[in-house]
């Protein structure tokens, strides 16, 4: 999940945060600027640790980092065409691809490598980078809306379906072969989400014309992020208005739909679909609720933001990252739901934290919640990887030859090899 800011906070072009996202499991931040990009460590609620600060690249529009791995992929406003990965634990660049015109998101787990453009999908493999597949004539896309399930077991993959309705669809990243589509929305798409095992999907309608009374908003809402909590209890979503919404996820009783909401927070569940056991084609309403579970009240609306659900120090927390340059954090009560409590705000641009309320309940900190995979060792299927520029592009009908990449893997983790990502000769 990620955020390109569209307008950085005061104090200068220098210091503006250009894009924000968060990893595959929600253990570390990843934001860039106009001068390189950083990555925290979310392990802990009074502290931001910063794991790693590079100003090799300037005007950073993309950084996505592999889980806690030291693999990071980067994409800058100088060569909007050009993917860069790199170990940044060694301080050394894996490989860069360029493509045919810009690109405009990324999305990476385990197994797979997606790169989104405007009207094509490329799919690596991410042990050697390989090229598997190019999904052409895809429906413009100008935002790079796609996502890709953090389960390399599956890799399901989806993607808008059409110009003008909200039709999802969906691929398996796996097979390499498309599974269904499916009618989500009247409207167009504006977030496309999986849970953390593959097996449910959220999605989001682009506008909603609604009057907000409570909010004080007025016109059209448009959703920012979405995600389910890590145990898929949670779907959160947060947009341009000053309040992050979370809903609890229940299957609905009757198949029947609700009358029209008449409430702010109906309308935001009317937004969301989740499909539940959607191989072949069984779409499943979870939530349409006439209100959220829960809700955190930000001190700004309008501003480019993402929000997570993650549990640090044992306790659940609601995360919201924003173009103005801070981290808040919220207690979130998994029972009870309710107003979410800001208990910190940290600067993802200075040293150190703001400090908004103290809390007194912080356990000690646990190890990061997911344990380190160890990928497969990597196989060669062909002596020769369609799809590839001999200067490592991805243009349609090229081939690279196989002795271009080295037999030997790379370690990403101080302690583990995952995944062997192979360097590539120059």
């Amino acid at each position: 999940m990620e955020a390109e800011a569209a307008d950085g906070p005061p104090g200068g072009l220098d210091a503006a945060l250009t894009c924000f996202s968060f990893n595959q499991d929600c253990t570390s931040l990843a934001i860039g600027t106009k001068a390189g990009y950083k990555l925290f460590s979310l392990s802990s609620v009074e502290h931001l640790d910063q794991v790693h600060g590079s100003n090799e690249i300037p005007d950073v529009y993309i950084v996505e980092r592999l889980f806690s791995s030291s693999l990071v992929v980067v994409v800058s406003h100088t060569k909007p065409r050009q993917m860069n990965v790199y170990h940044f634990k060694k301080g050394t660049e894996i490989c860069n691809y360029s493509y045919s015109s810009n690109i405009l998101s990324i999305r990476l787990n385990r197994q797979r490598l997606l790169v989104c453009l405007e009207e094509s999908i490329y799919i690596h493999n991410i042990k050697d980078m390989k090229l598997l597949k190019t999904i052409l004539e895809v429906p413009a896309n100008p935002t790079g809306l796609c996502a890709l399930s953090i389960n390399h077991s599956n890799s399901y993959i989806a993607y808008p379906g059409s110009l003008t309705t909200g039709e999802i669809v969906l691929y398996d990243g796996h097979s390499l072969k498309m599974v269904c589509t499916i009618a989500a929305h009247e409207g167009t798409l504006a977030a496309i989400t999986f849970n953390a095992s593959g097996s449910k999907l959220a999605s989001a309608s682009k506008k909603v014309s609604a009057l907000l009374p409570r909010e004080e908003y007025d016109g059209y809402v448009t959703i920012s992020s979405l995600v389910f909590s890590m145990d898929s209890q949670f779907l959160c979503a947060s947009s341009n208005t000053e309040t992050v919404h979370i809903f609890k996820l229940e299957h609905l009783a009757s198949s029947s739909r609700p009358e029209e909401p008449s409430t702010w927070t109906g309308y935001m569940g009317k937004m969301f679909m989740a499909a539940s056991n959607y191989l072949p084609a069984q779409v499943s309403d979870m939530m349409n609720q006439d209100r959220a579970f829960a809700t955190g009240r930000l001190n700004f609306s309008g501003q480019k933001n993402i929000c997570t659900l993650s549990t640090i120090q044992k306790l659940p927390r609601l995360l919201v990252a924003s173009s103005d340059g801070y981290l808040y954090v919220y207690n979130l009560d998994p029972q009870d739901g309710g107003d979410c409590v800001l208990i910190k705000t940290h600067s993802l641009l200075g040293s150190g934290a703001m400090e908004e309320n103290k809390e007194n309940d912080l356990r000690p900190s646990l190890p990061q919640s997911y344990a380190a995979t160890v990928a497969r060792p990597s196989t060669s299927t062909a002596s020769t990887v369609p799809g590839y520029s001999e200067d490592g592009g991805a243009l349609r009908g090229e081939v690279i030859p196989e002795h271009e990449f080295a037999t030997g893997p790379v370690c990403l983790d101080d302690e583990d090899e995952f995944p062997p990502v192979s360097i590539r000769n120059p």
